[in-house]
C-alpha cells in the first residue's frame, strides 16, 4: 500500500506536527516543522549533518523539549494529546508500549547486563507479562523473527557482533507490537553486507506489522527502501517534502537537487 492509499484508509494521523520550534542558544536547531504520519506509514528525513534531523527525532519521540509547537498523537481510542502536556509517567508507559526508538548505537538501546533474551522480556513485562515461560517463549519466537540463534537466549548482548546488537535491539522494541517506531540511522555503522540484509528484515516488519516510522538517515538508499515519504531539511527547516520516488527521481528544491547528485556529502 502507497503512502496514498495509507492515507485514504486512515481517518486520523498517528502524528501530527505542528510549528515545532527548538534552539540551542543562538543556533537554530529545527524551525517552523509541520507534518502529519499516517498509520502504517514510513517517513524518511534526510539532510546534511547539522540540518536538524537527529533534534527534530529527540523532539518527536519525548527526548528533547521543543521551544515552540506541538507533538499531536492519536492514540489507540481515537483521542488525541500533546506529547508534552501528558504527564512524564504516562508518557514513560507510552514509549514501553505504543512507541518503539531504535537508536543507531545499540548500546543506547539494550541493557548489556542482561542476557539477550531478557533484553527482549522486559518489554513484555513493562506491559503486564507476568508468566515466565511464556516471556521466554515469546522472547525466543522474537529473536528467531530476527535471525537471532535461539541457542544465544542467555548470552549477554557484547558477546554479539555489531549487527547482531541491532537486530536484538529491534526485537527488544517490536515484541510489544507499537504503532509508532523512531529509527536514528539504523544500519550507521555497519558493514555493507550486514547492513543490506538488515534492512531486508526492517522492511519485511514494518510491512507485516504495518508500523508507522519515522527513519533518520543519511543514506538516500536507506531512504528509497523503506520510506513511502521524503522529508529534505536544511538549516533546520523543511525544504522539500513528497513522495519518496518522486522526491528522489524529481527533487523540486535546489538542495534535494544536490543531495540527489551527490554534491552534497551527507
Amino acid at each position: 500500500m502507497n503512502a496514498i492509499s495509507k492515507i485514504a484508509a486512515n481517518d486520523l494521523p498517528l502524528l501530527s506536527v505542528r510549528q515545532l520550534d527548538k534552539s540551542f542558544g543562538a543556533r537554530t536547531a529545527c524551525r517552523n516543522i509541520n507534518f502529519d504520519l499516517w498509520p502504517g506509514e514510513v517517513l524518511a528525513v534526510v539532510g546534511e549533518s547539522g540540518a536538524g534531523k537527529s533534534t527534530l527525532l529527540r523532539c518527536l519521540c519525548g527526548d528533547q523539549q521543543p521551544d515552540l509547537g506541538q507533538v499531536l498523537f492519536t492514540r489507540r481510542d481515537g483521542s488525541i494529546s500533546d506529547l508534552y502536556d501528558i504527564p512524564e509517567p504516562e508518557r514513560r508507559i507510552l514509549m514501553r508500549t505504543d512507541w518503539g526508538i531504535i537508536h543507531q548505537n545499540p548500546r543506547d538501546g539494550l541493557r548489556f547486563g542482561v542476557s539477550a533474551g531478557a533484553n527482549v522480556g522486559e518489554r513484555l513485562m513493562a506491559i503486564g507479562a507476568r508468566n515466565y515461560a511464556e516471556i521466554r517463549r515469546t522472547a525466543a519466537i522474537w529473536l528467531e523473527r530476527l535471525e537471532i540463534d535461539v541457542a544465544r537466549m542467555d548470552e549477554l548482548p557484547f558477546t554479539f557482533s555489531g549487527g547482531m546488537q541491532q537486530r536484538l535491539q529491534i526485537a527488544r522494541n517490536l515484541v510489544t507490537q507499537p504503532r509508532l517506531v523512531f529509527m536514528d540511522e539504523p544500519t550507521g555503522g555497519l558493514d555493507v553486507s550486514v547492513q543490506a540484509k538488515l534492512l531486508d528484515l526492517l522492511r519485511s516488519l514494518v510491512g507485516e506489522l504495518g508500523l508507522a516510522a519515522v527513519i533518520v538517515t543519511h543514506d538516500l538508499a536507506v531512504a528509497r527502501l523503506l520510506a513511502d515519504r521524503l522529508m529534505v531539511m536544511q538549516g533546520g527547516a523543511v525544504v522539500e517534502l513528497g513522495l519518496t520516488d518522486q522526491v528522489l527521481d524529481d527533487p523540486q528544491h535546489p538542495y534535494s537537487q544536490l543531495l540527489v547528485s551527490s554534491v552534497l556529502q551527507i
